[in-house]
């Protein structure tokens, strides 16, 4: 097993028994909105991505209901089949939470028909992160490939503070964040986010 797959494993156990320790009532009260810091950098008028979170995943729907009732457009992940490359669709109403189906991936997607967008700024989940904004992710590369082709979208990582770890294995191919958000802390904004 390589290194950075041995880390994604230790990362994904920590990760899960984090999530099994959090009271319901806690979990709840979490990420609510994004911090001050993050929404001051959103223009009026900005596509927010941001995804269907697991049981594990730091939640983002939220964050996708206070951008929506702050008037801005949500998109989720959509694929077309496993092979497919990731793309963005509109979440028509993330506030009753209707208007997704599973995906090829079992994941919550938009449906076929919703618009295809491009978010101008994405809430990525990860694996692990370091303070200084690299990501580890499921191992697929779909958010590494949509940056490379997108370079002027903003990403931030959210993230259990359990996630971070010292040093990453990095690929030429693998992305940085421009910030990250735990229940706990704001790690950036990194000196791209800053010229936005």
């Amino acid at each position: 097993m390589n290194s950075k797959a041995a880390l994604r494993k230790r990362l994904k156990v920590a990760r899960r028994a984090h999530c099994a320790a959090l009271p319901d009532g806690v979990r709840g009260l979490l990420f609510l909105r994004p911090p001050r810091a993050v929404s001051d950098t959103v223009a009026a008028g900005m596509t927010i991505g941001l995804y269907a979170e697991t049981p594990v995943e730091a939640p983002a729907s939220p964050y996708a209901r206070w951008f929506f009732e702050a008037g801005h457009r949500v998109a989720l992940p959509w694929f077309a089949a496993r092979d497919a490359a990731m793309t963005f669709r509109l979440w028509e109403n993330p506030l009753c939470g209707e208007g997704l189906e599973r995906g090829p991936w079992g994941m919550r997607q938009p449906l076929a028909t919703a618009p295809q967008v491009e978010p101008d700024l994405l809430f990525v989940p990860l694996v692990g992160f370091t303070a200084s904004g690299a990501r580890l992710g499921m191992g697929a590369g779909h958010y590494d490939r949509w940056l490379a082709d997108h370079p002027g979208a903003r990403a931030i990582g959210l993230g259990w503070d359990c996630q971070e770890t010292p040093l990453l294995p990095l690929e030429p191919h693998d992305r940085a964040l421009d910030a990250v958000i735990t229940p706990t802390r704001l790690l950036g904004p990194f000196e791209r986010m800053k010229a936005a």
